[in-house]
């Protein structure tokens, strides 16, 4: 199984098949990780600690940059790390260190130990309740979250030269570039804590993007295009990701301003992430117990349009977002956020679950905003004939975003539609309106889905923004 769930087991048990199933791509094994985190419960528990908590952790990767056809960096970084937090009652502490001996681990967990004794009580502080908890008995999902990326920096260049030498033969118009980049990633961890949890597992994530510049007469556009995945193996070839980065950058030339106008918008599906995105975050914990989202007290009421759902779903093979436990150890399981366009559930951690007197979700995972209407074969060019005339956004200035009032202004690029068509590139704009009347008036999701990290939606349609132009 690609995903280790370990019981307890002496750090002098380990042998050199403990590292197996990472495919000796570590320096630590997870028996290793595993007894420095009993060592870091163990001696917390001797200062007197009520509570705490522990994860080790080691990373490593490559990342590589061209411009021009020329390399321009090269980083190779490894690192480890272990967090411990101690509490007493309800006063906690945090240290962190990058050494694993043993008087290093002592002085971390004493230096939260001694932060936790001078800290002032906070009646929501603690670890989750033990019932929400993953526990070691319990069977691991199999989420194959690790595919280790064997690439060396010469042939991390190459992929990234190719993707930008695709871009560059696309057309004699592409005539620069901010560059091409390569990265790939793994890490593994354990984490415990005193109220039964005990886990740990490896994951991996890989890319490839370029970014091309066009010119004509008009001027320059720039435009990018990536591909990410937990298996190279996975990732779309470099000449594709390359081609179709310019040709977004190609499509942008002559682009025009607009007047100021009202007029239906449809955010292209990269971008419609960040809607989704916006959201999840009105409705986490945080923001709501600190009264800072334009969502407060929402649960059961209807935020979205009636034909949208948001679904969370942490147990999908493969995706960057799933995992069977949160930071806290908390067990995930797939669930509806929002049903019909109504509230069914916040996002909340356990402390911001006691600050609302309520009780914690755990995160989330693998998110989706999905339509009851969406047709399979509602692509893009669909949704621009289901538009008819307004703004197709393909390009987001700015983070002009109040969450506590929900009002929404940013500037903005892409294409002004006609009969269901794009006439023109536009830049220069402004869109604006209020989350909540934009979230109520989104009248399609398209089968365009795109994913990027944890987050998936297609291309959304809403009826009616302001468009603030010229006049």
């Amino acid at each position: 199984a690609v995903l280790i769930m370990m019981g307890r087991m002496a750090h002098d048990e380990a042998t050199a098949q403990d590292a197996a199933p990472h495919g000796g791509v570590f320096s630590y094994t997870p028996q290793h990780f595993e007894a420095l985190a009993d060592a870091a419960l163990a001696h917390a528990k001797t200062l007197g600690a009520s509570d705490a908590a522990v994860s080790v952790s080691e990373s490593l990767g490559l990342s590589v940059a061209a411009r021009c056809g020329e390399p321009e960096t090269v980083e190779h970084h490894r690192g480890k790390s272990l967090e411990v937090t101690v509490y007493l009652g309800q006063r906690s502490g945090s240290a962190d260190t990058a050494d694993f001996s043993a008087d290093a681990l002592r002085s971390a967990v004493q230096a939260a130990y001694d932060i936790a004794r001078f800290t002032e009580a906070d009646p929501a502080a603690g670890l989750p309740d033990e019932a929400l908890v993953w526990h070691p008995g319990e069977e691991p999902p199999q989420l194959d979250l690790f595919h280790p990326w064997a690439v060396d920096s010469a042939q991390a260049l190459a992929l990234a030269l190719r993707a930008e030498r695709a871009a560059y033969a696309e057309d004699a118009r592409i005539t620069n570039s901010e560059g091409a980049s390569v990265w790939a990633g793994q890490r593994h961890f354990f984490a415990a804590h005193t109220h039964g949890f005990r886990g740990g597992f490896a994951t991996s994530s890989h890319g490839l993007s370029v970014t091309p510049i066009a010119q004509d007469a008009s001027g320059m556009q720039r435009d990018w295009w990536m591909a990410e995945a937990r298996d190279a193996a996975q990732l779309a070839a470099p000449e594709e990701v390359g081609r179709i980065a310019a040709r977004r950058a190609l499509r942008r030339l002559g682009a025009q301003p607009l007047t100021t106008r009202q007029c239906p918008v449809l955010f292209e599906a990269p971008l419609a992430l960040g809607l989704l995105g916006l959201v999840l975050r009105a409705l986490g914990g945080g923001a709501l117990y600190r009264r800072m989202s334009f969502l407060q007290n929402s649960l059961g009421e209807q935020v979205l349009a009636a034909h949208l759902d948001i679904e969370s779903n942490p147990l999908v093979p493969g995706a960057f977002g799933s995992a069977p436990f949160d930071g806290e150890g908390i067990r995930l399981a797939p669930r509806r956020i929002v049903e019909g366009g109504c509230v069914q559930g916040y996002v909340l951690g356990s402390y911001s679950a006691r600050k609302l007197g309520m009780q914690a979700t755990g995160a989330t995972g693998n998110v989706r905003l999905a339509s009851r209407a969406t047709q399979p074969d509602d692509s893009l060019e669909h949704m621009l004939e289901r538009m008819g005339e307004g703004l197709l956004v393909t390009e987001l200035i700015g983070q002009g975003v109040n969450m506590v009032t929900g009002d929404y202004s940013r500037g903005a690029s892409g294409f002004w539609v006609q009969g269901g068509r794009i006439v023109h590139p536009v830049e220069g704009v402004t869109i604006a309106g209020n989350l909540r009347e934009m979230l109520l008036g989104v009248q399609a999701v398209g089968a365009d889905a795109y994913t990027h990290g944890a987050l998936t939606s297609g291309s959304v349609l809403i009826g009616n923004m302001t468009v603030a132009g010229e006049g």
